[in-house]
């Protein structure tokens, strides 16, 4: 990829009227974003979503100005950006119907790693929200030890998450509600630092960018997007945390809740979430390793290799789809497509008739791996 190609993926995201959901639609007709802006007008007219008044924004110099300032930026602070069709860019936020095109990550951690889990709460976090969310991150290193922590680095609940992750020795990602050009809020620069070499910072807002009220709430899409599942710990009536859960569940996403007393403040969201069955509610790590099927990885490996003797005789083709779980672990549906090389409408035959044989199941986040 040149830095052309970089700057006209930047550009779409700028185009006044093009939105997400737009961009991708855009992406899928012609391939790539930098079509949008060399193909001659007649020919862009002809593309649905793309009205006369878009396609005269696209034609503004500043678009492509700004995106030439933002790989500057990118050069000089060593931040990646991940178009949606790179690689790297997390397969299971891929998957959210309104994922950004674009988004902006400095650390070194994995986006698409086995296990990834959301942990959000509020602010103002008690002893009690402290004492649950450490033990929690403990418990999941105890068990899964390469388990990516997300949050947004927020006070309270976010910011005792990400430092439980670090002394535990677990990734961990804050997900940012600004460009990379700044942290918020500060105190938690020290911290922040402590996570880029094991985690790292991601957003999907430009360098320059402050931290206005209503970003947050886009910040909190990519939390629950990135995950396989998210946990609130403490939350009060009404609050971010609620809107990351309520976020999750339109994303089909496993929402789990740890429970308070009747009476207190900062535990009315997750008896609501409870109560109204938009959370499982748990009590400890192991309740979400259950739930997620995870517990099926902690078997030893003779176990499984006494299941599979009893695999029905498969194709060629389904054989290189087991091989490469047998190898990966658990790997998402684009991730496949690109290793056997196959459309995604015919893997998804080989799929849905490897799991009707009892081979392979299908997990949350749209991840397959071997029973």
């Amino acid at each position: 990829m040149t830095d052309q190609d970089l700057i006209y993926r930047i550009g779409i995201t700028l185009v006044k009227g093009i939105g997400n959901i737009t961009a991708k639609q855009i992406i899928e007709t012609l391939g790539d974003a930098s079509p949008l802006f060399t193909e001659k007008k007649h020919l862009l007219e002809k593309i649905p979503g793309l009205s006369r008044r878009i396609i005269g924004e696209i034609y503004q110099p500043e678009v492509l100005q700004r995106a030439e300032k933002e790989i500057r930026f990118l050069e000089k602070s060593k931040n990646k950006a991940l178009f949606i069709t790179d690689p790297a860019y997390p397969q299971r936020l891929k998957e959210c119907v309104d994922a950004p095109v674009m988004l902006y990550f400095r650390g070194n951690t994995h986006l698409n790693g086995e296990k990834i889990i959301g942990i959000v709460g509020t602010r103002n976090a008690t002893a009690y929200g402290r004492e649950v969310g450490e033990q929690l991150i403990r418990d999941v290193r105890e068990k899964f030890p390469d388990t990516l922590i997300v949050s947004g680095l927020a006070y309270g609940i976010d910011i005792i998450s990400h430092r439980a992750a670090l002394k535990e020795g677990l990734p961990t990602v804050g997900v940012l509600a600004h460009g990379l050009d700044r942290i918020y809020p500060a105190v938690h620069r020290n911290t922040a630092v402590e996570m880029l070499e094991n985690g790292g910072l991601l957003t999907d807002f430009m360098s320059e960018t402050i931290p206005d009220r209503r970003n947050f709430v886009k910040r909190n899409r990519i939390i629950a997007g990135v995950s396989d599942c998210i946990v609130v710990i403490e939350s009060a009536g009404k609050g971010g945390a609620l809107i990351t859960a309520s976020i999750a569940d339109s994303y089909n996403k496993d929402i789990f809740a740890f429970p308070g007393r009747a009476n207190d403040k900062y535990s009315e969201g997750c008896n609501a979430l409870v109560k109204y069955k938009k959370a499982a509610l748990i009590t400890s790590a192991d309740d979400i390793f259950r739930e997620m099927n995870w517990i099926d990885a902690l078997r030893l490996p003779a176990a499984q290799a006494i299941q599979r003797s009893f695999f029905p005789e498969l194709s060629p083709e389904e054989q290189k789809v087991t091989d490469i779980l047998a190898k990966a672990g658990n790997i998402q549906l684009n991730s496949l497509t690109i290793e056997l090389n196959l459309p995604v409408s015919k893997l998804s035959i080989l799929l849905f008739e490897l799991e009707l044989k009892g081979v392979i199941r299908c997990r949350p986040g749209g991840m397959y791996s071997l029973i």
